[in-house]
């Protein structure tokens, strides 16, 4: 394999894995948001349900869109701050442990922001 070819199944990997790993946390959240459970957290004073629907798009419509490559850039923005807010406001007063989930999830979308999803994706950059 050419090494632009590793580069580009490499940035695919990255895109996908972590993608669909989100949507096992995203998932839950939609199936509440769905039924009508809007019990969440409310960091910024919108009210429990915008925080819970903002969290549904981040966490599962923006993984979708980084899945398949589609907008990838834009889309992992609202994934990588919710990431942030995760970290560092839901959970920046708990142990490392707690919140190391959520800021390797962070490092990992800015770095598909700063990369872009590579040619194996619907934009093919």
């Amino acid at each position: 394999m050419k090494n632009n070819t590793l580069i580009h199944l490499g940035l695919a990997l990255l895109r996908i894995v972590p993608s669909a790993f989100m949507l096992t946390h995203g998932y839950p959240k939609l199936m509440n948001l769905i039924n009508g459970n809007t019990e969440f957290a409310n960091p910024f004073g919108i009210g429990q349900a915008p925080s819970l629907f903002l969290t549904v798009i981040a966490e599962v419509v923006c993984p979708l869109l980084i899945i398949i490559g589609f907008k990838t850039r834009w889309a992992a923005i609202p994934t990588a701050f919710t990431m942030f807010v995760a970290g560092f406001v839901i959970h920046g007063a708990d142990p490392f442990g707690r919140k190391e989930t959520a800021l390797l999830y962070l490092t990992v979308f800015v770095v598909i922001m700063l990369l872009g999803p590579g040619k194996y994706s619907v934009d093919k950059k």
